[in-house]
């Protein structure tokens, strides 16, 4: 039976509401569906990272099922529209297969254009991850065969694994690449054990230049996925193809992965990648920024770097979510706007910051007392950290102008605004002085010390 969009809209319409899918389901045209996949075009990338954030497993629920895996595209990739199902882009959607010889709109492989070595922000917590990458991308095969990649949630272990297979393509070091989850890996043995097509399935997944899977923990318990994963490997390593592998921790911390694979896995190298800086952070949304044509000022990405830690996926939701906001609200992108669009996610890290903390960190970076940051001096070794101590007051906490003002020798509350005012545009003119707001609030953010 033929799929119907129009049909899965209406559903999600009853569903999120008629406001929400009139914003965000009805502006989605479909560019191709099979039986495994659903591919969509968002009008623009924010529109496309609030639709995957928010609403994909509802359309993936309202498409009845049949979509395994959904890609939102955005609409600055140019593609022809396609007939909603041929049985040829049936299988061009099995296995998610690169063909480096084929045409970009021939392509079907799940991998996200955006996510190559030129988007990547590399800093401490992920240098090492991203040479081992690099090398792997240049000289398949030769340098960590296989690659074991490990980390929490939204670091970046896809985007380096789809980098490695963005740049085998490029550059023709590997005439097929196959990039997958394990639980996709799992379903499609499935069918095929039900359908009796394993030998298909085996030649899909033995036969090709490089082979990426995801989330590899989670083939753990599973037997007959264990047992056919051993034999590809095998397959795929002893003609001296390459194997990348991420998981969210190290192989021999696998629960339920048996020995054979844990060794097999360590043959090659295993590397981690950490949670970012508070710098990594902020360039990591200046670069999403700066990819989606956004202006964001300096001050306004420091305040949501150093109130989303946890990972990367958040971090870019957090500045998705206020551009979105802004735009659709006609607000200005400041940090009032994120400060109450965010609240959610920031009221952890401001409720145990404060005041008096703040002035302890600042007076002991500069080197001078608490009590002079209070006092009337003026001269510039007091003003500037007084000027600082008073912007980060106003980005870290819920203190208001006039009570910053108290808490500085009774001082008036523009007094405060004009300091605030003043770092911010010196942020975005004097790398030097950005860095030391950077440092300090990376200090005070992540002190265990912080409530005292």
């Amino acid at each position: 039976m033929p799929f119907d969009w129009g049909g899965a809209v209406e559903t999600l319409r009853r569903r999120v509401g008629e406001e929400v899918a009139g914003r965000w389901i009805a502006p989605l045209r479909m560019l191709s569906v099979s039986d495994a996949s659903l591919v969509l075009e968002a009008p623009n990338p924010y529109f496309q990272q609030w639709v995957v954030s928010h609403y994909q497993e509802a359309i993936r629920e309202a498409a009845g099922g049949r979509a395994v895996h959904i890609q939102v595209a955005s609409s600055d990739e140019p593609r022809e529209p396609r007939p909603a199902s041929t049985e040829g882009q049936a299988r061009r959607g099995e296995g998610h297969r690169v063909d480096s010889r084929l045409r970009a709109e021939d392509r079907d492989d799940g991998l996200n254009r955006k996510f190559t070595f030129e988007h990547f922000v590399v800093g401490p917590s992920n240098r090492f991850a991203h040479a081992a990458s690099m090398a792997v991308a240049e000289s398949p095969a030769k340098a960590y065969n296989p690659l074991f990649i490990y980390g929490g949630v939204g670091l970046g272990k896809t985007h380096l694994m789809q980098a490695i297979g963005w740049t085998m393509i490029g550059s023709g070091r590997a005439n097929r690449v196959t990039y997958v989850s394990s639980e996709q890996f799992t379903n499609e043995l499935i069918t095929a054990i039900q359908t009796k097509t394993t030998a298909r399935f085996r030649e899909r997944y033995r036969h090709v230049g490089a082979l990426l899977i995801d989330d590899i923990q989670f083939i753990a318990g599973k037997e007959a996925t264990q047992e056919e994963f051993f034999h590809t490997f095998n397959a795929l390593y002893d003609a001296h193809k390459q194997i990348v592998l991420s998981s969210d921790r190290p192989p021999k911390d696998i629960d339920g992965l048996e020995e054979r694979l844990v060794s097999r896995f360590e043959w090659g190298l295993v590397t981690d990648i950490q949670p970012p800086d508070l710098e990594t952070r902020s360039a990591i949304l200046r670069q999403k920024a700066k990819e989606a044509q956004v202006e964001v000022p300096d001050d306004l990405t420091l305040f949501i770097a150093s109130q989303v830690t946890a990972n990367i996926r958040e971090l870019e939701g957090a500045l998705i979510r206020v551009v979105a906001y802004a735009r659709f609200f006609a607000k200005p992108l400041a940090v009032e706007v994120a400060r109450e669009v965010l609240k959610d996610m920031v009221r952890e890290v401001r409720a145990r910051v404060t005041v008096d903390f703040i002035q302890q960190q600042v007076s002991g970076y500069f080197r001078i007392s608490p009590e002079e940051l209070s006092s009337a001096r003026r001269q510039r070794s007091i003003l500037y950290p007084r000027q600082v101590a008073m912007f980060l007051c106003r980005s870290l906490t819920d203190a208001s102008l006039p009570e910053i003002g108290r808490a500085f020798g009774g001082r008036d509350h523009t007094t405060v605004l004009h300091a605030v005012e003043k770092i911010g545009q010196e942020l975005a003119q004097d790398s030097h002085k950005k860095r030391v707001v950077d440092h300090l609030t990376q200090l005070i953010t992540t002190s265990p010390d912080s409530t005292s």
